[in-house]
């Protein structure tokens, strides 16, 4: 499409609206919920990020911003001359004046506000300084010494859920090939390996690599959603199950663990081998939950690595940035 360029591995799900000399690279997801992703002109998202927009929190992006590797955005408001570095996460209403830097691997909290010119590391994100001269030279020399803004124009791409899709790819090893319930759904960029069960009514996301060639199974249950570039392995002689219903966020690493059904698991977040999450557990965004760590039911966990801050009262909804429909 004129004026913009998207990687032939990149998907777009929803109608995105994209502005001049926009760049979606290799790997990365866009979703957007009820027509909630606008991208001003020249802004940049490279590869396997994954950025998510809703009725409640639309993303909004400026112009002349990029997004480094990895980065996983879902309703934020971004404004422009943005830099944002590797890995970073953004939560739902959090909102970013201009010409900030994000260091790689920061967390940005639900509904913080970021003045503009901010210098933002850590996990919470927290502001170290104000930008200098050398921070606005920088700024400027990675934009080809050009940060005038220009008047946007729109491309508008629309694109619904399995529409021009193949399914995912399955791949047989050492003789075992995926089961895959035939209600379940899989993007066309998903792919499966070996000793692998997916159960019905479950989705698996754009991007997602599920890899069962160890000695134990993979075994996902019934309506399940394992969202964008998420990936679940685990070491051998261990099983990896995931329980019905659970939600897994994108960017996840999902690794030989047990999670209990009703569970939601937030974007970013790793879960290592031969730990356990019983039922209805909150894992909250950019969380590591140890090897061999173990957790009741209605469990809310959060850090790095995580620890039980709090209990769920009554059942997990899934989120709105969850939800997608077969």
């Amino acid at each position: 499409m004129p004026g913009i360029r998207i990687d032939d591995s990149a998907r777009l799900i929803g109608r995105v609206r994209l502005g001049d000399g926009a760049y979606i690279a290799q790997g990365s997801v866009l979703r957007s919920i009820a027509d909630s992703i606008t991208i001003d002109n020249t802004s940049w998202v490279l590869e396997n990020s994954v950025l998510i927009g809703t009725p409640k929190h639309p993303l909004r992006v400026g112009q002349k911003t990029v997004f480094g590797h990895k980065c996983l955005i879902i309703g934020a408001e971004i404004g422009n001359l943005c830099e944002i570095g590797n890995g970073v996460i953004m939560l739902p209403g959090s909102k970013i004046g201009d010409m900030c830097i994000f260091g790689e691997g920061t967390l940005i909290p639900e509904g913080v506000e970021i003045p503009p010119g901010s210098v933002v590391v850590g996990r919470p994100g927290r502001i170290i300084r104000a930008i200098n001269e050398n921070d606005k030279a920088m700024i400027k020399r990675m934009r080809s010494n050009d940060i005038s803004l220009s008047i946007y124009k729109e491309n508008i791409i629309e694109k619904d859920l399995g529409e021009g899709e193949s399914m995912g790819k399955l791949y047989t090893y050492n003789n075992k090939y995926p089961k895959v319930s035939e209600s379940a759904y899989l993007y066309d960029t998903a792919e499966v390996t070996g000793d692998v069960v997916i159960g019905e009514n479950t989705i698996i996301g754009a991007g997602v690599k599920i890899i069962g060639n160890t000695h134990g199974p993979v075994i996902i249950g019934n309506n399940v959603h394992i969202l964008e570039n998420c990936v679940l392995h685990l070491l051998p002689d261990n099983r990896l199950i995931i329980h019905d219903n659970v939600t897994i966020g994108p960017g996840c690493i999902i690794h030989g663990t047990n999670i209990g059904e009703e569970s939601v698991i937030e974007s970013g977040a790793i879960v290592c081998d031969y730990s356990s999450l019983g039922k209805n557990t909150l894992v909250k965004s950019g969380s590591l939950v140890k090897q061999r760590d173990k957790f009741e039911d209605n469990a809310i966990l959060e850090g790095f690595p995580a620890k039980e801050v709090g209990r769920v009262e009554g059942e997990l909804v899934r989120p709105e940035w969850a939800i997608q429909s077969l």
